[in-house]
């Protein structure tokens, strides 16, 4: 996939696709609840994983059964890029949303 910073209107055609996902403080944001404390890092392993392959990297927090997510990327001036989407999609899979 081609890396690259988003415009506006490439973030507006996008988030319809992303359920639950909005533009915050200039980033990709969503909050997850899942079922249990397992669930939500069992869930984030599996991200990881993903994200590890792709050289890109959440910004996330995770308190019991909920993971507060931010997708930008850093080397592009912390721009919403095709990478924020593309990870974006594959925690919905993951969380059986996609």
């Amino acid at each position: 996939m081609e890396r690259r910073k988003l415009s506006q209107a490439e973030i507006a055609a996008a988030l319809p696709e992303l359920p639950g996902w909005e533009v915050k403080d200039g980033k990709l944001h969503k909050d997850y609840k899942f079922a249990s404390f397992a669930r939500a890092i069992g869930w984030m392993v599996s991200v990881a994983v993903h994200a590890d392959k792709m050289d890109h990297h959440p910004e996330w927090r995770n308190v019991y059964n909920r993971v507060t997510v931010d997708l930008t990327t850093h080397d592009m001036d912390n721009a919403i890029s095709t990478f924020d989407v593309e990870l974006a999609r594959k925690m919905e899979s993951l969380a059986g949303k996609g």
